[in-house]
């Protein structure tokens, strides 16, 4: 049976009818955070109840590829690389954003705002000029289950900007929900924001927004497109635009223009999903046990 549905004709030309997908890791509580790394020819995600960050390499068809990377992992959720390489990671358990060193040391880039604790910061995208631009729901602070229970004590669920020169943390949105997971278009010239306070309030949209970048701000903030199943958490856009989103019934793909093109099936809860592969066509797909993989006919954008 085909993994696939499609909605719309331009569909055809971004997959493959009879890919397969692929589960090659599971045992997770709840799977998140997909990064791949090329140069390394492996892909990083989280556990996050399990307090671990997990490595998978290409032979691990048969589990052999999976190892530790970090643990206890301070509950790390999303995870991208800046333009040098190096893993930036949202960590709700110490409520902030880490960047990994080349030597394995950590260096904390964001912790407070306004002289207060971050909620917990959720998942993360860095610009080509470098700026860090992550999301701050509350999720991490609701339960002791992905962090630590405790009252939030900012005014607002933000997205943040980290300039890369000076270090300033400031907040580019505050109107938010539950701002989770975000992609930039190819050129730049855009930033998409799933808000999936539904997880939590099914009478609150399902929505993803999105905004245009002006140097360091968004403006003219709109509704993209709306999920119909579940709640939109990790984004990730390809080559031509297209956005790609989780959902409760796997993958959802969507043209530019918001028409939702088609969907990959998966037989988890999907949360978050990254492009790697040695020629970035293949989708990796975090779901709630399980990382699955599926070869597409388009490759991902932004990768460093």
């Amino acid at each position: 049976m085909t993994v696939f549905q499609q909605f719309d004709r331009r569909f055809r030309d971004l997959h493959v009818p009879s890919a397969a997908l692929d589960r090659l890791v599971t045992g997770c509580r709840w799977a998140e955070g997909p990064v791949w790394f090329a140069d390394l020819n492996c892909l990083v995600f989280s556990d996050i109840p399990n307090q671990r960050i997990l490595r998978w390499t290409p032979d691990a068809l048969d589990g052999g590829g999976l190892s530790v990377f970090r643990a206890p992992s301070h509950f790390a959720n999303g995870h991208t690389r800046d333009r040098q390489g190096r893993l930036v990671s949202c960590e709700h358990g110490t409520r902030r954003v880490t960047r990994t060193e080349p030597d394995g040391a950590i260096t904390v880039l964001a912790d407070q705002f306004n002289g207060k604790p971050l909620n917990s910061p959720n998942d993360v995208v860095v610009k080509s000029d470098g700026s860090i631009w992550f999301t701050d729901p509350t999720y991490g602070v609701l339960s002791d289950y992905e962090g630590y229970r405790a009252e939030p004590q900012q005014s607002a669920r933000n997205v943040f900007r980290l300039d890369p020169d000076t270090g300033g943390l400031a907040s580019v949105a505050d109107d938010f929900n539950q701002p989770n997971g975000l992609a930039f278009s190819p050129d730049e010239r855009q930033l998409y924001i799933a808000d999936s306070a539904a997880s939590h309030d099914p009478d609150l949209p399902r929505v993803i927004r999105v905004f245009d970048v002006q140097g360091a701000q968004l403006s003219n903030g709109r509704n993209f497109c709306e999920i119909d199943s579940g709640i939109p958490d990790g984004i990730r856009t390809d080559i031509f635009g297209n956005l790609w989103s989780s959902a409760a019934d796997g993958v959802h793909c969507f043209a530019p223009d918001g028409t939702l093109l088609g969907k990959i099936l998966v037989p988890e809860m999907v949360a978050n999903l990254c492009f790697g592969g040695p020629r970035r066509n293949h989708l990796f797909i975090a779901g709630t046990t399980s990382v699955y993989r599926i070869i597409l006919a388009t490759t991902g954008a932004q990768t460093p």
